[in-house]
């Protein structure tokens, strides 16, 4: 597949999950980390009002579609592609390899109670994955320095985020050249899917999601007319 769309400013590869995993493989091999970033139409609202920030997002190693909204707002109706986001192919094929080959991960969340979620989704879906630790972070009480150097202590290969925006991808713009990673994953907090409970109420709110990016993106076409494929 290949090839890059760009949506509310924000350039997006368009790659197939086997691609991408070619890619995360590599990375997971050399220095200095790279930055893989799993974004939705949520989080590229979120980001929207911050063009430095995503003047940097631009530049992360991999920027994948985290959900089928994003992909149709550019008109691509493949339906490998649609299959593979609505599945988590590429999400499920990474977990698989790094249990796999006993790759070590620090988990980077914004409350106990969603740490405790992933740790069970990990325990769960990929039981033996080596977690070297998991902290907090906080939009109020920001302590980078204090969790650069526990993830730098626990000698670990990928961190992974499940932060929402713009937190997230603050954090790693901010602190990636301090990180001893070979990989940064950037899920957000709605790539893993943990509980099943309000299961509806998402439903509903990816709902209303939807109908406000599209909205956004209409007025944007007006104000700007373009092609959002490069």
């Amino acid at each position: 597949m290949g090839g890059r769309i760009r949506v509310l400013d924000i350039n997006i590869d368009n790659f197939t999950a086997k691609e991408a995993m070619k890619q995360f493989i590599d990375s997971m091999q050399s220095e200095p980390i790279s930055v893989i970033e799993m974004v939705t139409a949520d989080s590229l609202m979120q980001m929207d009002s911050i063009p430095e920030l995503k003047d940097e997002v631009c530049y992360f190693d991999l920027v994948l579609a985290g959900d089928t909204t994003i992909l149709e707002s550019t008109d691509i109706t493949e339906k490998r592609s649609l299959r593979e986001i609505q599945e988590r192919t590429f999400l499920k094929m990474l977990l698989r390899y790094i249990n796999k080959h006993h790759k070590r991960v620090y988990l980077l969340v914004e409350s106990e109670e969603e740490g405790q979620e992933f740790l069970q989704y990990l325990e769960s879906s990929y039981r033996g994955t080596q977690v070297g630790g998991m902290a907090k972070v906080s939009a109020q009480d920001r302590a980078d320095d204090m969790i650069v150097n526990a993830i730098n202590g626990a000698d670990i290969d990928c961190v992974i985020s499940a932060m929402s925006s713009p937190l997230q991808e603050d954090f790693v713009t901010k602190n990636k050249s301090l990180l001893n990673a070979h990989v940064w994953l950037g899920l957000g907090k709605d790539i893993i899917p943990f509980s099943k409970a309000g299961t509806v109420q998402s439903r509903f709110t990816q709902y209303v999601i939807k109908k406000v990016f599209q909205k956004e993106l209409e007025k944007r076409k007006k104000i700007e007319p373009q092609s959002l494929q490069l």
